[in-house]
């Protein structure tokens, strides 16, 4: 016998963007969405249904401060994973998070813990700090746990099983800082809908997914979101590095005007996000990951263009240059402590509400 938690049991702390439209089954999009909680007992599992795009979706869950992987299947059907068992019969600590990004949705139907067992809050309170990014495939932890590829191109396989949002930079940077972390992440998003790689042949970008809960069309239709329900102290633009496929037209002709559209484009996005987090300190980035210094160029371009004191652009110090792959692991950590050098050198006022 087990005893059946809801997913919106007051225990349950949850984070990130989700679609909790019906609170007894929500929908996990987002890569670092999670829930923790303390629970007693040597069970623990959890029924879902896996709404599959691509890849191979994994979730990802840590106990006691252990790390799991556990594949999910592919079936449109509810599917129970085991997420521990043979346990102490003592009190333990669970964050279950989603690995990936919205190569596919997870629907939660339900928790499962030993029937005499005890669920409550986490130990530690909610972090009052928060932080929001807008990336690709580098913010969202693709591949990352591929590390003997470290500094190498991606081999010609599928490595989503090495994706891995909880050690992305962001989400690193984030637990440093004791902040929540929304990662509005997709690998393959450029900033403009037609180019980049996610959705292919008909390419959907960050304009088409930053302001939605659910996004891929091959998953269902878009839902909006609701800003209000989260109003970040601090957003990490890292997009503009996909935008060079098929074209590198920023690096071929920047004053064309394609690059001249797309500087335009990205100081609207700036606006726009300014229109919604009026307080909040906005860093434009890209990553180590390879690209020519074009885009580099027009993001401090643009910045200035905009001339906002709180959007700031900033550059690691291996910017674009580190790896031909996704940065694995290393470079996460690499990059992690650098923007949480940066951020800190704005002071702690940036954490006001």
């Amino acid at each position: 016998m087990s005893r059946i938690i809801s997913p919106h049991d007051p225990a349950l702390r949850v984070m990130g963007r989700i679609d909790d439209g019906n609170p007894d089954r929500p929908v996990w999009v987002f890569p670092y969405t999670q829930m923790s909680f303390r629970f007693t007992g040597t069970t623990l599992s959890l029924t879902v249904i896996n709404h599959h795009d691509y890849g191979d979706s994994r979730i990802g869950v840590i106990i006691d401060g252990t790390p799991y992987c556990i594949r999910i299947p592919i079936d449109s059907r509810p599917v129970t994973l085991t997420l521990a068992s043979h346990l102490p019969d003592i009190e333990h600590e669970a964050t279950i998070y989603k690995r990936q990004d919205g190569e596919h949705y997870l629907e939660l139907l339900w928790l499962a813990i030993d029937d005499s067992a005890e669920i409550q809050p986490p130990s530690v309170p909610e972090p009052a700090r928060r932080i929001e990014i807008y990336g690709d495939s580098v913010s969202a932890g693709e591949r990352d746990e591929a590390v003997l590829y470290a500094g190498a191109c991606d081999p010609d396989v599928d490595l989503s099983p090495y994706s891995n949002s909880w050690l992305s930079y962001g989400a690193i940077a984030a637990r440093k800082l004791g902040a929540q972390l929304h990662d509005i992440a997709q690998g393959g998003a450029s900033l403009l809908d037609g180019i980049g790689w996610f959705h292919a042949p008909n390419y959907i970008g960050m304009e088409s997914i930053w302001d939605r809960i659910e996004y891929n069309p091959s998953l269902g239709p878009t839902r909006q979101w609701d800003f209000s329900r989260y109003t970040p102290h601090v957003v990490i633009v890292a997009i503009g590095q996909n935008d060079s496929h098929p074209n590198d037209f920023m690096a071929q002709e920047y004053d064309g005007d394609a690059a001249r559209h797309w500087r335009a484009r990205y100081a609207d996005f700036l606006r726009a996000l300014r229109g919604h987090y009026p307080k909040a300190l906005i860093i434009c980035t890209t990553t180590v990951l390879k690209h020519d210094p074009s885009w580099d160029h027009a993001i401090d371009e643009t910045v200035n263009t905009v001339d906002d004191p709180n959007i700031v652009h900033f550059l690691y110090s291996r910017n674009g240059s580190a790896t031909p792959g996704h940065p694995r692991v290393q470079e996460h950590e690499e990059m992690a402590n650098e923007l949480v050098g940066f951020i800190r050198s704005h002071g702690d006022d940036i954490w006001s509400d």
